[in-house]
């Protein structure tokens, strides 16, 4: 099998940049055209949806700027979940990637967060 022709459009398997290896400050954000959510026609007809990762132009596409704060406990635990999810798949995963991610699976999990907001002090009442 030969590589990808040769022209005017970038490898859609090719890795994105991860902003947090970048430097840029700059608080704008990539556009958030629902458009970019285009349908394909696969085999038999059916229509079938690009996934997010191949019809973006940048790990930032389609989303937000948010600031996210870590502890240190919860950094190293992020970078062991990236090193074990890039093992998994046996490629580079964006931070950013995983990050959206993470917070995806936590918000259908609100109990579990629950718990993690108590332990650290939420819901504790000194008044009484």
């Amino acid at each position: 099998m030969t590589g990808m022709k040769k022209g005017a459009g970038e490898d859609p398997f090719a890795d994105d940049p991860d902003p947090e290896d970048q430097t840029d400050d700059a608080s704008a954000t990539g556009p958030t055209n629902a458009s970019t959510e285009r349908p394909d026609r696969a085999a038999g007809g059916r229509s079938t949806t690009i996934p997010y990762k191949f019809r973006r132009t940048s790990v930032q596409d389609g989303r937000d700027r948010v600031p996210l704060f870590l502890q240190p406990e919860t950094k190293a635990a992020e970078d062991d979940a990236l090193a074990a999810v890039e093992d998994a798949f046996e490629s580079n995963i964006s931070r950013t990637d995983l990050r959206e991610a993470l917070v995806t699976v936590g918000l259908q999990h609100l109990d579990e967060v629950e718990g993690q907001l108590e332990d650290w002090g939420y819901g504790m009442r000194f008044d009484e």
